[in-house]
């Protein structure tokens, strides 16, 4: 499991021209799920974005967790992040798991997000055009790789 963790100012997804999810400060999460992954993966990577402390202090130190400076999330399923670009130009996506794996997930990170930070997570649709605007702010953008935990 993938997840690209932006610090924003704000951060939206449009649908259709529909808003369906914004937020002010704090993290616009793209995720992107493998069919290697399961809920192991969803614990350590939930625990791994609620903890990161990225926000800055009365210093301007990247010393402050999510909760400390009450910030919301936006969470956007994006399949793209496991592409494999080996051969050729066009990229595979064979290791993005399947939708009927995909979405449990998915589920599972956003209710694992809601119950630890105690806020309703805004949301995209997952396998939707999705439109997303962000105010990234720093800019702070960090990858953390499921996989890659030692």
């Amino acid at each position: 499991m993938i997840a690209v963790v932006q610090r924003v100012a704000e951060a939206q997804v449009t649908i259709a021209g529909e808003k369906v999810g914004h937020i002010g400060k704090g993290l616009l999460i793209l995720l992107g799920i493998t069919h290697e992954d399961s809920e192991e993966d969803v614990q350590w990577l939930g625990k791994k974005i609620v903890g990161m402390r990225i926000f800055s202090d009365s210093d301007g130190k990247m010393n402050l967790d999510l909760n400390s400076v009450a910030g919301k999330i936006l969470l956007v399923s994006q399949f793209t992040l496991h592409a494999s670009t080996k051969k050729g130009n066009r990229p595979s996506f064979i290791e993005a798991a399947h939708p009927d794996q995909a979405i449990p997930l998915y589920e599972s990170m956003k209710n694992y997000l809601s119950t630890v930070l105690g806020q309703e997570i805004a949301c995209g649709k997952f396998g939707a055009d999705m439109q997303v605007a962000l105010i990234n702010d720093g800019p702070v953008t960090i990858l953390i790789d499921s996989k890659n935990r030692i």
